[in-house]
Protein backbone atom coordinates (compact mmCIF):
# COMPACT_ATOMS: atom_id res chain seq x y z
CA UNK A 1 0.00 0.00 0.00
CA UNK A 2 1.38 3.42 -0.75
CA UNK A 3 2.61 5.43 2.13
CA UNK A 4 1.07 8.93 1.67
CA UNK A 5 2.57 12.00 3.75
CA UNK A 6 1.25 15.37 4.46
CA UNK A 7 3.58 18.25 5.22
CA UNK A 8 1.68 20.70 7.08
CA UNK A 9 0.64 22.33 10.15
CA UNK A 10 -1.59 21.28 12.54
CA UNK A 11 -4.05 24.07 14.76
CA UNK A 12 -6.65 23.92 17.26
CA UNK A 13 -9.94 24.62 15.95
CA UNK A 14 -11.87 26.57 18.51
CA UNK A 15 -15.93 26.73 17.52
CA UNK A 16 -18.66 28.81 18.55
CA UNK A 17 -21.47 26.29 19.24
CA UNK A 18 -24.46 26.59 16.92
CA UNK A 19 -24.59 29.72 15.36
CA UNK A 20 -23.61 32.20 18.11
CA UNK A 21 -21.02 34.80 17.61
CA UNK A 22 -17.83 35.21 20.02
CA UNK A 23 -19.36 38.38 21.48
CA UNK A 24 -22.70 36.19 22.49
CA UNK A 25 -20.88 33.35 23.32
CA UNK A 26 -18.89 31.98 26.46
CA UNK A 27 -17.94 28.91 25.39
CA UNK A 28 -16.35 27.04 22.79
CA UNK A 29 -15.30 23.46 21.52
CA UNK A 30 -12.16 22.23 20.44
CA UNK A 31 -10.79 20.12 18.02
CA UNK A 32 -7.29 19.59 15.46
CA UNK A 33 -7.33 19.96 12.30
CA UNK A 34 -5.34 21.73 9.21
CA UNK A 35 -5.16 20.97 5.42
CA UNK A 36 -2.50 17.86 5.89
CA UNK A 37 -4.22 16.51 8.91
CA UNK A 38 -8.13 16.38 6.63
CA UNK A 39 -6.26 14.78 3.73
CA UNK A 40 -4.46 12.18 5.38
CA UNK A 41 -7.33 11.27 8.05
CA UNK A 42 -9.79 10.77 4.68
CA UNK A 43 -7.04 8.53 3.30
CA UNK A 44 -6.85 6.75 6.25
CA UNK A 45 -10.39 6.20 5.75
CA UNK A 46 -10.50 4.96 2.75
CA UNK A 47 -7.81 2.02 3.89
CA UNK A 48 -4.09 4.09 2.76
CA UNK A 49 -1.74 4.42 5.15
CA UNK A 50 -1.65 8.20 5.83
CA UNK A 51 1.26 9.52 7.66
CA UNK A 52 1.41 13.86 8.55
CA UNK A 53 4.68 15.48 8.61
CA UNK A 54 5.22 18.42 11.16
CA UNK A 55 6.26 19.78 14.54
CA UNK A 56 4.51 19.99 17.81
CA UNK A 57 4.72 21.52 21.03
CA UNK A 58 5.87 19.03 24.17
CA UNK A 59 3.13 20.63 26.32
CA UNK A 60 -0.06 18.69 27.04
CA UNK A 61 -1.92 20.67 24.08
CA UNK A 62 1.09 18.86 21.69
CA UNK A 63 0.03 15.50 23.64
CA UNK A 64 -3.52 15.95 23.33
CA UNK A 65 -2.83 16.64 19.35
CA UNK A 66 -1.39 13.61 18.81
CA UNK A 67 -3.47 11.87 20.67
CA UNK A 68 -6.59 12.93 18.13
CA UNK A 69 -4.64 12.59 15.27
CA UNK A 70 -4.01 9.12 16.34
CA UNK A 71 -7.79 8.49 16.59
CA UNK A 72 -8.09 9.74 13.14
CA UNK A 73 -6.64 7.08 12.27
CA UNK A 74 -3.23 9.31 10.81
CA UNK A 75 0.03 7.41 11.43
CA UNK A 76 1.62 10.25 13.49
CA UNK A 77 5.54 8.63 13.44
CA UNK A 78 6.93 11.30 11.33
CA UNK A 79 5.99 13.98 13.63
CA UNK A 80 8.52 15.86 15.57
CA UNK A 81 8.46 18.02 18.86
CA UNK A 82 9.81 21.01 20.04
CA UNK A 83 8.55 24.85 19.98
CA UNK A 84 6.31 26.24 22.56
CA UNK A 85 2.68 26.68 20.97
CA UNK A 86 0.15 25.24 18.59
CA UNK A 87 -1.85 27.77 16.11
CA UNK A 88 -5.29 28.46 16.81
CA UNK A 89 -8.12 29.37 15.14
CA UNK A 90 -11.82 30.56 15.65
CA UNK A 91 -14.72 29.66 13.88
CA UNK A 92 -18.00 31.16 13.80
CA UNK A 93 -21.12 29.38 11.89
CA UNK A 94 -22.31 31.75 9.60
CA UNK A 95 -26.37 31.21 8.95
CA UNK A 96 -28.41 33.05 6.36
CA UNK A 97 -26.92 36.32 4.92
CA UNK A 98 -24.16 36.55 7.84
CA UNK A 99 -21.87 34.73 6.41
CA UNK A 100 -19.02 32.18 8.57
CA UNK A 101 -15.91 33.60 9.86
CA UNK A 102 -12.65 32.11 10.79
CA UNK A 103 -10.11 34.26 13.17
CA UNK A 104 -6.36 33.34 13.57
CA UNK A 105 -4.34 33.94 16.51
CA UNK A 106 -0.54 34.46 15.73
CA UNK A 107 0.53 31.20 13.92
CA UNK A 108 3.57 32.58 12.98
CA UNK A 109 4.81 31.95 16.56
CA UNK A 110 3.41 28.10 16.51
CA UNK A 111 5.87 25.08 16.30
CA UNK A 112 5.49 24.32 12.90
CA UNK A 113 5.66 27.58 11.72
CA UNK A 114 9.26 27.89 13.86
CA UNK A 115 11.24 24.71 13.26
CA UNK A 116 14.54 25.26 11.87
CA UNK A 117 15.37 23.21 8.92
CA UNK A 118 17.27 20.69 10.63
CA UNK A 119 14.11 19.60 12.57
CA UNK A 120 13.55 16.87 9.55
CA UNK A 121 15.50 14.67 7.48
CA UNK A 122 14.10 15.46 4.35
CA UNK A 123 16.02 12.89 2.34
CA UNK A 124 15.02 10.31 5.37
CA UNK A 125 11.49 11.45 4.72
CA UNK A 126 11.32 10.88 1.42
CA UNK A 127 12.83 7.43 1.14
CA UNK A 128 9.47 6.57 3.56
CA UNK A 129 7.20 8.63 1.20
CA UNK A 130 5.19 7.38 -1.93
CA UNK A 131 2.99 10.34 -3.03
CA UNK A 132 3.65 13.76 -0.98
CA UNK A 133 0.63 16.05 -0.11
CA UNK A 134 1.44 19.76 -0.08
CA UNK A 135 -1.03 23.03 0.79
CA UNK A 136 -0.90 27.06 -0.27
CA UNK A 137 -1.66 27.88 2.72
CA UNK A 138 1.44 26.23 4.34
CA UNK A 139 3.35 27.86 1.34
CA UNK A 140 2.20 31.21 2.79
CA UNK A 141 3.68 31.21 6.12
CA UNK A 142 7.06 32.37 5.81
CA UNK A 143 10.11 31.77 4.05
CA UNK A 144 11.74 29.03 6.25
CA UNK A 145 8.57 26.67 5.60
CA UNK A 146 8.68 27.60 1.74
CA UNK A 147 12.19 26.48 1.62
CA UNK A 148 11.46 23.53 3.85
CA UNK A 149 8.37 22.85 1.06
CA UNK A 150 10.45 23.21 -2.23
CA UNK A 151 13.63 20.76 -0.24
CA UNK A 152 10.87 18.17 0.53
CA UNK A 153 9.36 18.33 -2.81
CA UNK A 154 12.34 18.15 -4.64
CA UNK A 155 13.55 14.63 -2.24
CA UNK A 156 10.18 13.01 -3.20
CA UNK A 157 10.66 13.42 -6.70
CA UNK A 158 14.20 12.89 -6.87
CA UNK A 159 13.31 9.23 -4.96
CA UNK A 160 10.55 8.34 -7.63
CA UNK A 161 7.43 9.99 -5.50
CA UNK A 162 4.52 11.51 -6.31
CA UNK A 163 3.96 15.42 -5.44
CA UNK A 164 0.62 16.75 -5.07
CA UNK A 165 -0.29 20.28 -4.94
CA UNK A 166 -3.56 22.21 -3.59
CA UNK A 167 -3.31 25.59 -4.52
CA UNK A 168 -5.55 26.96 -1.64
CA UNK A 169 -4.82 30.76 -1.95
CA UNK A 170 -5.62 32.60 1.03
CA UNK A 171 -5.68 36.18 0.70
CA UNK A 172 -5.67 37.27 4.24
CA UNK A 173 -2.57 35.29 4.58
CA UNK A 174 0.03 36.76 2.01
CA UNK A 175 -0.85 40.38 3.10
CA UNK A 176 -0.45 43.39 0.29
CA UNK A 177 0.49 42.57 -3.32
CA UNK A 178 -0.09 38.83 -2.19
CA UNK A 179 -0.65 37.61 -6.10
CA UNK A 180 2.82 39.25 -6.94
CA UNK A 181 4.67 37.43 -3.96
CA UNK A 182 3.34 34.34 -3.77
CA UNK A 183 3.70 33.54 -8.15
CA UNK A 184 7.11 33.17 -7.46
CA UNK A 185 6.88 30.31 -5.04
CA UNK A 186 3.73 29.01 -6.47
CA UNK A 187 5.77 28.54 -9.95
CA UNK A 188 8.41 26.35 -8.03
CA UNK A 189 6.64 23.51 -6.51
CA UNK A 190 4.27 23.73 -9.66
CA UNK A 191 7.51 22.77 -11.65
CA UNK A 192 7.68 19.77 -9.44
CA UNK A 193 4.11 18.61 -8.98
CA UNK A 194 2.45 15.69 -10.53
CA UNK A 195 -1.23 16.42 -9.43
CA UNK A 196 -3.01 19.84 -8.76
CA UNK A 197 -5.88 20.85 -7.38
CA UNK A 198 -7.21 24.40 -8.62
CA UNK A 199 -9.67 26.40 -10.06
CA UNK A 200 -9.50 29.31 -13.08
CA UNK A 201 -8.81 31.75 -10.31
CA UNK A 202 -5.70 30.39 -9.20
CA UNK A 203 -4.15 30.25 -12.74
CA UNK A 204 -5.48 33.50 -13.92
CA UNK A 205 -4.36 36.17 -10.31
CA UNK A 206 -1.66 33.76 -9.23
CA UNK A 207 0.40 32.53 -11.98
CA UNK A 208 -1.24 35.57 -14.81
CA UNK A 209 -3.01 33.23 -17.35
CA UNK A 210 -5.11 35.39 -19.23
CA UNK A 211 -8.80 33.94 -19.08
CA UNK A 212 -10.62 36.21 -20.77
CA UNK A 213 -14.20 38.00 -20.32
CA UNK A 214 -16.30 34.76 -20.43
CA UNK A 215 -18.11 33.08 -17.97
CA UNK A 216 -16.15 30.99 -15.27
CA UNK A 217 -16.79 27.95 -16.66
CA UNK A 218 -15.42 28.76 -20.17
CA UNK A 219 -12.31 30.28 -18.16
CA UNK A 220 -11.63 27.22 -16.26
CA UNK A 221 -11.57 24.81 -20.14
CA UNK A 222 -9.24 27.53 -21.36
CA UNK A 223 -6.63 28.20 -18.60
CA UNK A 224 -6.31 24.99 -16.81
CA UNK A 225 -4.41 23.11 -20.17
CA UNK A 226 -2.28 26.06 -20.50
CA UNK A 227 -1.12 25.92 -16.82
CA UNK A 228 -0.69 21.99 -17.17
CA UNK A 229 1.38 22.43 -20.88
CA UNK A 230 3.37 25.19 -19.21
CA UNK A 231 4.32 22.59 -16.13
CA UNK A 232 4.27 19.60 -17.09
CA UNK A 233 1.90 18.46 -14.77
CA UNK A 234 -0.08 14.83 -15.44
CA UNK A 235 -3.49 16.05 -14.12
CA UNK A 236 -5.50 18.83 -12.83
CA UNK A 237 -8.61 18.60 -10.50
CA UNK A 238 -10.97 21.08 -8.54
CA UNK A 239 -14.03 22.32 -8.34
CA UNK A 240 -16.92 24.54 -9.56
CA UNK A 241 -18.91 26.41 -6.75
CA UNK A 242 -22.57 28.32 -7.06
CA UNK A 243 -24.09 29.76 -3.74
CA UNK A 244 -27.87 29.89 -4.51
CA UNK A 245 -30.35 32.37 -3.46
CA UNK A 246 -31.92 29.18 -1.24
CA UNK A 247 -28.77 29.65 0.66
CA UNK A 248 -27.61 26.01 -0.85
CA UNK A 249 -24.63 25.52 -2.92
CA UNK A 250 -24.01 24.06 -6.06
CA UNK A 251 -20.74 21.62 -6.27
CA UNK A 252 -19.46 20.53 -9.95
CA UNK A 253 -16.19 18.70 -9.83
CA UNK A 254 -13.93 18.69 -12.63
CA UNK A 255 -10.38 16.51 -13.62
CA UNK A 256 -8.41 16.99 -16.65
CA UNK A 257 -5.66 14.51 -17.83
CA UNK A 258 -4.22 14.49 -21.43
CA UNK A 259 -6.27 17.12 -23.14
CA UNK A 260 -9.57 15.68 -21.52
CA UNK A 261 -11.57 17.51 -19.09
CA UNK A 262 -14.48 14.99 -17.26
CA UNK A 263 -16.65 16.75 -14.69
CA UNK A 264 -18.94 15.21 -12.57
CA UNK A 265 -22.77 15.82 -12.24
CA UNK A 266 -23.40 19.36 -10.48
CA UNK A 267 -24.72 18.66 -6.67
CA UNK A 268 -26.93 20.43 -4.92
CA UNK A 269 -27.09 20.85 -1.03
CA UNK A 270 -27.61 22.34 1.98
CA UNK A 271 -24.59 23.50 4.12
CA UNK A 272 -23.63 23.04 7.95
CA UNK A 273 -19.97 23.19 8.13
CA UNK A 274 -18.22 24.31 4.88
CA UNK A 275 -14.49 23.89 6.46
CA UNK A 276 -12.66 21.07 5.00
CA UNK A 277 -14.46 20.40 1.92
CA UNK A 278 -11.84 21.44 -0.32
CA UNK A 279 -9.44 18.71 1.37
CA UNK A 280 -12.40 16.21 0.75
CA UNK A 281 -12.19 16.56 -2.17
CA UNK A 282 -8.69 16.42 -2.75
CA UNK A 283 -8.55 13.18 -0.89
CA UNK A 284 -11.00 11.54 -3.00
CA UNK A 285 -9.08 12.34 -5.93
CA UNK A 286 -5.49 11.01 -4.81
CA UNK A 287 -7.48 8.07 -3.81
CA UNK A 288 -8.82 7.43 -7.16
CA UNK A 289 -5.53 7.81 -8.58
CA UNK A 290 -3.78 5.11 -6.32
CA UNK A 291 -6.56 3.10 -7.08
CA UNK A 292 -6.30 3.44 -10.76
CA UNK A 293 -10.15 4.02 -10.78
CA UNK A 294 -11.67 5.29 -14.53
CA UNK A 295 -11.02 9.21 -14.19
CA UNK A 296 -15.27 9.28 -14.38
CA UNK A 297 -15.36 7.39 -11.42
CA UNK A 298 -12.63 9.78 -9.42
CA UNK A 299 -14.17 12.87 -10.20
CA UNK A 300 -17.94 11.67 -9.29
CA UNK A 301 -16.47 10.31 -5.97
CA UNK A 302 -14.63 13.28 -5.24
CA UNK A 303 -17.90 15.69 -5.81
CA UNK A 304 -19.60 13.24 -3.81
CA UNK A 305 -16.90 13.16 -0.79
CA UNK A 306 -16.83 17.46 -0.94
CA UNK A 307 -20.73 16.99 -0.89
CA UNK A 308 -20.61 15.26 2.26
CA UNK A 309 -18.35 17.05 3.80
CA UNK A 310 -20.24 19.91 3.67
CA UNK A 311 -22.82 18.12 5.94
CA UNK A 312 -20.60 16.77 8.35
CA UNK A 313 -19.34 18.55 11.87
CA UNK A 314 -15.91 19.45 11.96
CA UNK A 315 -12.81 20.12 9.50
CA UNK A 316 -12.32 16.24 9.13
CA UNK A 317 -14.31 14.54 6.91
CA UNK A 318 -13.98 10.64 7.80
CA UNK A 319 -15.67 8.56 5.21
CA UNK A 320 -15.44 5.08 3.85
CA UNK A 321 -15.56 4.90 -0.31
CA UNK A 322 -18.77 2.42 0.47
CA UNK A 323 -20.47 5.51 2.35
CA UNK A 324 -19.40 7.83 -0.58
CA UNK A 325 -20.87 6.34 -3.27
CA UNK A 326 -23.92 5.43 -1.16
CA UNK A 327 -24.11 9.36 -1.03
CA UNK A 328 -23.51 9.65 -4.52
CA UNK A 329 -26.54 7.50 -5.73
CA UNK A 330 -28.92 8.58 -3.00
CA UNK A 331 -28.37 12.13 -3.91
CA UNK A 332 -28.61 11.33 -7.50
CA UNK A 333 -32.10 9.95 -6.84
CA UNK A 334 -33.30 12.10 -4.12
CA UNK A 335 -31.88 15.53 -3.58
CA UNK A 336 -30.88 16.94 -6.47
CA UNK A 337 -33.41 19.60 -7.96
Amino acid sequence: MPRIAAFGEVMMRLQVPGHETLVQSNRLEYSFSGSGVNVTAALAGYGHNGALITTLPETPVGEAAIAYLRKLGVDTSLISRGGKQLGMYFLENGFGARPGRVTYTDRLGSSFNTAEAGNYDMVALASRIDVLHLCGITLAMNEGVRKQMKRLAAEVKSAGGKVVFDCNYRPALWGVDGYTKARPHYEELLELTDLVLMNEKDAQYILGFGTGEYDRMTQLKQAIPEVVERFGIGTAAGTHREINADHTHSLTGYIYHQGTFLFSRKLTFPVYDRIGAGDAFASAVIHGELQQYPQQQTVNMAAAAAMLAHTTQGDTALFTESEVLRALSDHTLDVER
